[in-house]
């Protein structure tokens, strides 16, 4: 077995809380078009439009709120009011200004991890957003290196991992997200661990590997260095 050099950490979520904000942001969405459509269909037809623009806007805050406008757009025929467009803005604008903070044993994980391996942040999403939160976490001295990606794939993983580690088998990777953060790091032949939020984003769902030898799901950060060190 490929000892392991090289470790990576997802930041949304698995570091700190990201999917609550756009869930109140989208409780206000739905208030704002009461009138035009009931909740669930509102967030069915959200959901579809962002499906649609991740290829065009990519993920993060700035296109959810361009779904947002394209959703209310939709469901009144064009003719949503001026005012209900200035507060999807104001909302968008809101999340983007929201202080940071960090979920439970973050900073712990990764000041233990680091004293015997190289730990890499691995994100993706708008890069000035993303920048942000790393600089308002306080996090960003503790890591050796930082890449904010569009899409998070085997193959961007095997490139990551080499240009940061020994490859892919030497490393992990460690997130809330079993679609973006495990199932691609496992099939790039390294270790994929999960590590559950709470709250999770319908597009990032996908089922676990749990027959690849090389997947670990643990309850918090707390449990990983003894993860590591289990697995020396």
């Amino acid at each position: 077995m490929a000892k392991l050099t090289t470790i990576g950490f997802d930041a949304d979520d698995t570091l700190w809380h990201n999917e609550r904000f756009f869930r109140i942001t989208q409780e206000r969405f739905a208030q704002l078009l009461a009138q035009y459509a009931d909740p669930d269909h509102l967030m069915e037809r959200l959901l579809e439009a962002e499906k649609r623009n991740i290829s065009h806007y990519g993920f993060g805050i700035k296109g959810f709120v361009l779904s947002m406008i394209e959703t209310a757009l939709d469901v009144t025929g064009d003719k949503v009011p001026g005012p209900v467009i200035r507060s999807l803005v104001e909302a968008g604008q809101d999340m983007l200004r929201h202080p940071i903070e960090l979920l439970p044993h973050a900073r712990d994980a990764i000041a233990a991890v680091a004293e015997q391996y190289r730990v890499v942040l691995i994100t993706k999403g708008d890069l000035l957003d993303q920048e942000r939160k790393l600089a308002q976490s306080g996090l960003g001295e503790l890591f050796d290196g930082v890449e904010i990606v569009s899409e998070k794939t085997t193959a961007v993983y095997a490139g990551i991992f080499d240009r940061h580690g020994d490859g892919a088998s030497y490393g992990m990777m460690v997130g809330n997200s079993m679609k973006s953060d495990v199932v691609p790091m496992v099939q790039a032949g390294g270790w994929g661990v999960y590590v559950p939020h709470g709250l999770e984003w319908e597009i990032e769902k996908a089922d676990a590997p749990e027959d690849a030898p090389r997947f670990r799901q643990l309850t918090d950060l707390g449990e990983l260095p003894a993860l590591i060190a289990a697995l020396r």
